[in-house]
């Protein structure tokens, strides 16, 4: 008989756990991504888009699924959610460009739908890999759905912003130690032309990350 739809998930999901743990630097994370037939969405997306900027970098942003912006341009946070990123790190004095960013999964789900549970699922390891390898000193989970997979909890930027929270990111089967390290959750930046209430947190929020960064030095 022909494996089960549940046995072919579980197949992915152990194929994509292998090639993330392979990978031992943040381009050969890339180039596996890029590679990797199993799940079904990079047939369908214009661009893997994949984890940019500098190693061990003071924050790491994730944010939701790529959209039509960077779907097309294979970069995370780019057209109006990249320039709100800029702009509200800009207000604390942080330059985006000493930042890591990344997409919560590599590829846009057609016509821009919400990625199914099995597609998360499959998509989990890479970006737990790339936290390993990029080694930020904190995460910053932009949008209900990357704040729901990296914490392992069904729930909401709304219930969970307001602080740091620590969580555990497998470092795969190599043997090497879980990595453990701060998290704030916000909410996505395209989220917040939905009230007066939800700017004010963001703002609250990022006072938050300014004040707990402080002097960290940040590359050039």
């Amino acid at each position: 008989a022909p494996p089960s739809r549940a046995t072919l998930i579980d197949e992915a999901v152990a194929a994509a756990r292998a090639a993330a743990a392979a990978a031992d630097t943040l381009a050969a994370l890339r180039a596996a991504i890029s590679g990797f037939e199993p799940c079904g969405l990079r047939a369908t997306a214009t661009h893997s888009v994949c984890v940019e900027g500098p190693e061990q970098a003071p924050l790491m942003l994730i944010g939701e699924a790529p959209d039509a912006d960077e779907d097309r341009s294979g970069h995370p946070f780019a057209g109006e959610s990249g320039a709100l990123v800029t702009t509200m790190f800009a207000s604390i004095g942080i330059d985006r460009a000493h930042l890591l960013a990344a997409p919560i999964i590599p590829w846009r789900p057609p016509g821009g739908r919400p990625p199914s549970v099995a597609e998360a699922r499959i998509c989990l390891p890479f970006i737990q890999r790339a936290i390993v390898l990029a080694r930020p000193g904190r995460v910053v989970l932009l949008g209900n759905l990357a704040i729901s997979l990296i914490t392992g909890q069904n729930t909401t930027a709304a219930r969970m912003r307001g602080r740091w929270r620590d969580i555990t990111v497998p470092a795969g089967p190599d043997g090497a130690p879980a990595t453990t390290l701060p998290a704030l959750s916000m909410r996505h930046p395209l989220q917040l032309r939905a009230s007066a209430t939800a700017r004010r947190d963001a703002w609250k929020d990022m006072l938050l990350i300014r004040e707990t960064i402080g002097n960290m030095p940040l590359k050039s």
